[in-house]
């Protein structure tokens, strides 16, 4: 009963808000095309309910010909970000194209937000809990941080939610969301990990696993 009225939810908000919001996908995606060479829309294999991989889409913010493995990936100063990128960052229109993800069935508006295949050999089994609901548009980690957070308090948060999850829980957590798309702050990264690894290490370590990451 739980998984139905869940999916109710998503089809419930995610039906109309692409109906409503296609005139903007148009404006996004013929800017992202202007300020630089390249498609509109950036897609890549996350991992979803169980691990099993999706396409995930989302409109692209960087330029085409930087190096993804970049230093600073959420950076407000990433000068691989073009203008409109940055601007599509700071209010979250780069994730409007998941609401097709909802659609499909692959995510729901709610859950832990999805990340990278490879990235789950690196989780313990707690936190690999996350992967016991579908990955979400926004999530317990994004109301309570973003990019204030470490990889390892996200998860934590990531499978808290997976814990308590119930539906009065996802509509404050979609309240709180509206409210922050209108007061954008905590978007970039302070600090990747707790632990003492370092960009450069994690690098080499997505070369041997993924072809590409989020442009």
């Amino acid at each position: 009963m739980k998984t139905i009225l869940t999916r109710v939810l998503d089809l419930f908000i995610s039906m109309p808000s692409v109906i409503s919001l296609l005139p903007v996908f148009a404006v996004v995606a013929v800017s992202v095309r202007v300020a630089s060479k390249g498609p509109a829309l950036f897609k890549h294999e996350r991992a979803g309910r169980g691990g099993k991989p999706f396409m995930f889409y989302k409109f692209r913010t960087m330029r085409v010909d930087v190096d993804l493995f970049g230093p600073s990936p959420k950076s407000a100063d990433d000068p691989r970000l073009t203008r409109v990128g940055r601007f599509l960052r700071e209010y979250s229109l780069d994730e409007l194209p998941q609401l097709f993800n909802v659609l499909k069935g692959d995510m729901s508006i709610v859950g832990p937000r999805p990340l990278y295949v490879s990235q789950i050999a690196e989780w313990n089994e707690r936190q690999k809990k996350r992967l016991q609901v579908k990955p979400g548009l926004t999530g317990l980690a994004q109301v309570c941080g973003r990019g204030g957070l470490t990889v390892e308090e996200k998860l934590e948060l990531d499978v808290k939610y997976v814990e308590t999850k119930s539906l009065l829980l996802d509509l404050k957590i979609i309240m709180q969301t509206i409210g922050q798309i209108f007061k954008p702050k905590g978007i970039y990264e302070k600090r990747y990990s707790q632990k003492e690894f370092t960009r450069g290490q994690l690098k080499g370590q997505a070369n041997r696993t993924d072809s590409s990451l989020e442009q």
